[in-house]
């Protein structure tokens, strides 16, 4: 099962930086010892005002991590989802053909606009994947692959696999396969305007598979200052990245997602204190259910009820002296967040919050400060508004797993190692780190 897409966040314009290996096996394994670096800014600009170096394409963080791309000839500019936790990517395809490409983004792609546009037939080996959590299935009318992807947040689509050529910034261009979809319903009031999602978990039918990407890593800004993405290898000496292995059980399991970067959550501790949790409750257990999943393609962390309740005791009671308890057992906000305070209209929580440290095999995440807790928009208690603590309880979703979200991984360096298997972490300001790169103009 793939974990809910990211949940609504407050308006934060992000930009990144990319780079995209060619597709030849030669030019990727060069691509994988010297990637492209470009520098993206976090402001809007006149098209013309940037420079127009290969492989470059805007990010922004707009209740989702969102990245504009072309597809399709002539190319058609789309912005989806930057999704780890999900693999297949998927746009909304309109039903007529439209007009030509280019221009601004569009909120669906046109495939009979599209010169290179195909479908996946029924008999293809792409319609015969298992990764996905729902196996593709033949239309017996149209001979076409049918694909069909839920979240647990209740937000799904439908539609046809099909493959196009997806073109990142100024590099060459890449055919990959993708949802094609007819439908796409979103529960969220407030969600993201975007043509689709790009997969980037392990699964064969993922982005980052269909690349050859072997390695990718990002930087994740808390403001308005340069982010990076990288796709590729690149050794960064001035950045000690702490690894934790990649998790995977021996045998498959029913409910262990085996294509999520799953890493092993080890302990948590609040202020310092472990929290008394045993380790059964940490780890999977005997169907699968239970494993850590890094993901940027959810707002904020989820854990599962025990593991919750024990940090919500904890920094309850060590906030308790300064920091009102909101007290109302009718409020969870978006239905999973119910450790939440009272704090006087206009001010901030106090700086003292204590920090929560979340404790992996050979690595750990520190999340502190601002990040601890989230302004609830719009509700107020007398002249107070309502503040939650940012993990939520994974029971009330439900969501099976413990899942990280990108509100955690910002100011964090975070590498996926697909060539060794893990996971890098280094704590890091995303603005340093592009200007130690030499990104800054």
């Amino acid at each position: 099962m793939p974990p809910p897409p990211a949940l609504p966040v407050c308006l934060l314009l992000l930009l990144l930086l990319l780079a995209v290996p060619r597709p030849a096996a030669a030019a990727a394994a060069a691509a994988a010892t010297r990637p492209l670096l470009f520098e993206l800014r976090a402001r809007q600009v006149p098209a013309g005002a940037l420079p127009r170096p290969a492989s470059k394409l805007r990010f922004h963080h707009n209740v989702s991590l969102t990245v504009s791309l072309a597809v399709g000839t002539p190319p058609q500019n789309v912005t989806m989802v930057l999704d780890t936790g999900s693999e297949l990517s998927w746009l909304l395809c309109a039903p007529g053909g439209g007009g030509g490409g280019g221009g601004r983004s569009a909120l669906s792609f046109r495939p009979r606009a599209s010169l290179t546009f195909a479908s996946v037939p029924c008999g293809s080996a792409q319609c015969r994947s298992r990764d996905l959590p729902s196996p593709p299935a033949c239309d017996g009318a149209s001979k076409q692959c049918r694909v069909s992807l839920s979240y647990a947040d209740g937000s799904s689509s439908d539609g046809a696999l099909a493959t196009e050529v997806f073109t990142v910034g100024q590099g060459p261009p890449l055919r990959a396969a993708f949802g094609c979809m007819a439908t796409a319903f979103d529960t969220s009031p407030d969600g993201v305007a975007t043509a689709g999602l790009l997969g980037m978990n392990r699964g064969a039918l993922s982005f980052v598979s269909q690349a050859s990407t072997r390695r990718f890593s990002y930087c994740i800004s808390d403001r308005d200052d340069a982010g990076v993405l990288l796709l590729g290898h690149s050794d960064l000496p001035f950045l000690p990245l702490n690894y934790t292995p990649l998790y995977q059980p021996a045998m498959p399991l029913p409910y262990f997602d085996r294509v999520a970067y799953s890493v092993q959550l080890l302990g948590i501790r609040v202020g310092g204190k472990p929290l008394p949790i045993p380790a059964s409750v940490l780890a999977p257990d005997h169907t699968g259910a239970g494993q850590t999943m890094v993901d940027s393609g959810t707002q904020f962390t989820f854990l599962l009820g025990d593991a919750y309740s024990a940090l919500k005791a904890e920094f309850s009671r060590q906030t308790k002296p300064w920091l009102p308890a909101l007290n109302d057992p009718n409020f969870a906000f978006q239905e999973a967040f119910d450790t939440c305070f009272r704090v006087p209209q206009g001010r901030a929580p106090p700086a003292r919050l204590p920090a929560v440290t979340l404790l992996f095999n050979g690595a750990q995440m520190t999340v502190a400060g601002d990040r601890l807790l989230y302004k609830v928009p719009g509700e107020r208690r007398g002249g107070d508004g309502v503040w939650c603590l940012t993990f939520g309880n994974a029971d009330m979703v439900p969501i099976t797993a413990y899942v990280i979200g990108h509100h955690h991984q910002m100011n964090v360096w975070v590498e996926y190692d697909l060539e060794r298997g893990r996971v890098g972490l280094a704590p890091i300001r995303c603005d340093v780190a592009s200007e130690r790169l030499g990104l800054m103009l």
